[in-house]
């Protein structure tokens, strides 16, 4: 089947998808569950194969970790399947409600988007969270994982979507691509696809905003900073900066630069260097950090760059607002955190920091949509459209307008003996 094939196939499926009801949607999520755990061993050896295979091309150890999918991984994928059937359906909610005049009242109702094309990176996980959502949210999906993990990707998409058929879901509302043609075919497929989201470095995201007129809701590089001010609980700093950076490195979320006021520097850093140490990472300081503690000295690129790995950029401000400057100059927009017991600077942290997500005295990988009670997340939005930070189902709705009437003619209401509009907020219900 062509991509236009699969996509025509997905575009007739979501129309169906639309209108399903909780009931279906849920039962097709558990019967999801029942399947992935059913058949975890054929899912485990699929991943070993692309494991080995992307041991022999000598593949960073970054993606490695992302690419695992065991045992435990279908696990915890299985229990935020879980979490997603207890969360509220998000189609049909009543947004707003206006009578126009009376017997004429108009609602504002949230809808699906329709078709969502998903390309993601090496993380298996990644293709049962989205298309969980998608499900949940009465969307179609035509998804593309990274090549590195095809083996697990088939395997995995074949059990959802037999699932999902057994459960009452429309044939063709999953579909998955394979190759990077395919991609390119994908972006010209605007009649039958509403929106993309693209997952990966800032070049490839800019590389299909400017490739495709379909809309695209851009999750970029995940330059995340903590900036400990001069009020800061010292512990409290060296414990986020090591959580931040360390209980998982591989993630858009993981703290990559940390800022700190130059009056308590000389105090926290030597026993946050000897914290991260402990944990193998690699510090690279800015000048003045390799006053106080030896280690590598960072070069304007370490500001820019998302590691993904062991590795940290230090840098002392003096001030809040160059911590500011520096987070506005050199931050991607994903998640940036302030440490301080002072409430007044927090909040300036806050509303002066462009960021999907601003966090004060927690760790930057809070930022995700299983742990905001989203269910789970399609990715993470730097865009400033509709839907920003961690997407989960809110992310993946539109709405639609719908005017009840009994007869009313624009006519009535347009010369000079127009009827006015009343224009009154109504605390209704679509029903």
């Amino acid at each position: 089947m062509t991509i236009h094939d699969l996509a025509v196939e997905c575009k007739k499926a979501s129309i169906f998808m639309a209108a399903l009801s909780s009931d279906v949607k849920n039962k097709a999520l558990s019967e999801i569950i029942t399947a992935l755990k059913t058949n975890q061993d054929k899912i485990c050896v699929a991943n070993q194969i692309d494991l080995k295979e992307a041991t022999v091309q000598n593949l960073d150890t970054s993606l490695l970790k992302r690419l695992k999918f065991d045992n435990n991984k279908i696990e915890e994928t299985c229990e935020g399947l879980e979490s997603l059937i207890l969360l509220d359906d998000p189609v049909g909610h009543t947004l707003s409600a206006l009578e126009l005049d009376t017997g004429l009242e108009l609602y504002k109702v949230s809808r699906p988007i329709g078709v969502i094309g998903v390309i993601f990176e090496s993380r298996p996980d990644a293709l049962v969270q989205i298309a969980s959502l998608c499900l949940k949210s009465g969307n179609g999906v035509l998804l593309k994982g990274g090549s590195e993990a095809i083996n697990t990707n088939q395997i995995l998409a074949e059990i959802i979507c037999d699932a999902g058929t057994r459960a009452g879901l429309a044939k063709g509302w999953l579909g998955l691509l394979e190759t990077r043609g395919d991609v390119a075919d994908m972006l010209g497929l605007d009649k039958y696809i509403d929106l993309i989201i693209p997952r990966g470095s800032n070049a490839f995201v800019k590389h299909i905003m400017d490739n495709t007129i379909i809309p695209v809701l851009g999750h970029a590089d995940g330059i995340c900073h903590l900036y400990i001010d001069q009020f800061a609980d010292s512990k409290m700093a060296i414990d986020l900066a090591v959580d931040g950076k360390c209980q998982y490195v591989a993630v858009c979320n993981a703290t990559e630069t940390i800022l700190i006021h130059d009056s308590v520097a000389q105090d926290i850093l030597p026993e946050m260097k000897h914290a991260l140490e402990k944990q193998n990472v690699e510090i690279r300081g800015c000048e003045k950090t390799c006053t106080i503690i030896d280690v590598k000295t960072a070069n304007e690129q370490d500001w820019k760059t998302e590691y993904l790995d062991y590795i940290v950029s230090i840098k002392i401000v003096p001030s809040l607002d160059k911590a500011l400057d520096h987070i506005n100059t050199y931050g991607s927009g994903h998640t940036d955190v302030i440490v301080t017991q002072n409430r007044e600077r927090a909040f300036k942290f806050m509303d002066m920091a462009d960021t999907a997500d601003a966090f004060w005295n927690c760790s930057s990988r809070f930022s995700d949509g299983f742990r905001f009670g989203l269910g789970a997340e399609v990715g993470v939005s730097t865009n400033k459209i509709h839907a920003r930070g961690p997407v989960g189902l809110e992310g993946l709705m539109i709405y639609q307008w719908r005017l009840l009437g009994n007869g009313q003619k624009v006519a009535d209401y347009a010369g000079k003996n127009a009827k006015p509009f009343s224009h009154k907020m109504l605390n209704k219900t679509f029903t």
